[in-house]
């Protein structure tokens, strides 16, 4: 029964992560949206795994018998998952060793570390604290106005704590790559986190101002392979990059802060293969 309940789940996953969901024109819809696609078949799969566990290879579910092939397969599942994490952690940690030997300065009253390197890059590194990291070329060949304009920026990284929530959400769409969609709703996810920074840093500064310097940013991009990384020249398609300049110079409500019920609602829904715990005798 163990068995048929991870195909189950298997299936359903499968099948969340191929349902057409219309576009929405309202920021939140579509940030909610993409995100529960996103996280709701891997936390499906973690839960049933969960549960499988719990009630052991032995006993009886609705009459049909358990067996060590769910069993097994289950701790597999759960420790590929918590070693990936592990490594990706590490990985993350890593970085942030490596920022502390940078020098640190003050830009605008503003600590950075320093990257010696002649590259236009800034970036938020870290978990839940995370470090701001600036290249050299960046304060060299940027007026006082578009590093401003960068520094906001990734001060709404900060503010938002991108780097602490993506890491998870970077780890949830390792352990199952193989599920459809996968790229193109971390992209979809990437290119709305950028979009909320960059809505946050307009109320600091112009927006035109923001869109120039996005442009002269992402033609001299640093690509650093970590979960716990956020940057304004984020590597994202070209349609996307559009998308951030179209939106920078609208004017339309971007809001993506509230979760309504049925957003909390959905999220519980996905735990609920513990439920059949209660089935297992």
């Amino acid at each position: 029964m163990h068995l048929i309940l991870i195909f189950l789940a298997l299936g359903l996953a499968i099948s969340l992560r191929c349902l057409d969901f219309f576009i929405s024109t309202l920021w939140l819809v579509r940030w909610q949206r993409s995100l529960l696609l996103f996280i709701s078949s891997p936390l499906l799969l973690i839960a049933t795994a969960i549960a499988v566990i719990c009630m052991g290879p032995q006993g009886e579910m609705l009459g049909l018998s358990s067996g060590w092939i769910s069993y097994i397969l289950a701790w597999s599942f759960c420790g590929w998952a918590s070693i990936l994490g592990l490594v990706l952690a590490y990985k993350g940690w890593k970085s942030v060793q490596k920022i502390n030997d940078y020098p640190q300065i003050n830009i605008k009253d503003k600590s950075v570390f320093l990257l010696d390197n002649p590259i236009l890059f800034s970036a938020q590194i870290g978990f839940w604290h995370s470090k701001l990291v600036v290249s050299k070329g960046l304060i060299e060949k940027l007026n006082s106005d578009q590093l401003d304009a960068v520094l906001n920026h990734e001060q709404a990284h900060d503010y938002y704590r991108d780097t602490f929530w993506f890491f998870w959400l970077g780890w949830l769409g390792k352990i199952v790559p193989f599920l459809p969609n996968t790229k193109v709703l971390w992209d979809e996810l990437l290119t709305l986190r950028e979009i909320r920074a960059d809505q946050w840093a307009k109320k600091q500064v112009d927006g035109l101002l923001l869109a120039e310097t996005l442009l002269l940013m992402v033609s001299d991009r640093f690509t650093q392979e970590t979960n716990c990384y956020a940057a304004f020249s984020c590597t994202t398609p070209p349609n996307h990059l559009t998308e951030r300049i179209d939106a920078l110079l609208g004017e339309a409500d971007f809001s993506m802060q509230e979760n309504n019920c049925c957003f909390w609602i959905w999220i519980l829904l996905n735990f609920f293969p513990l439920i059949t715990m209660l089935f297992h005798q």
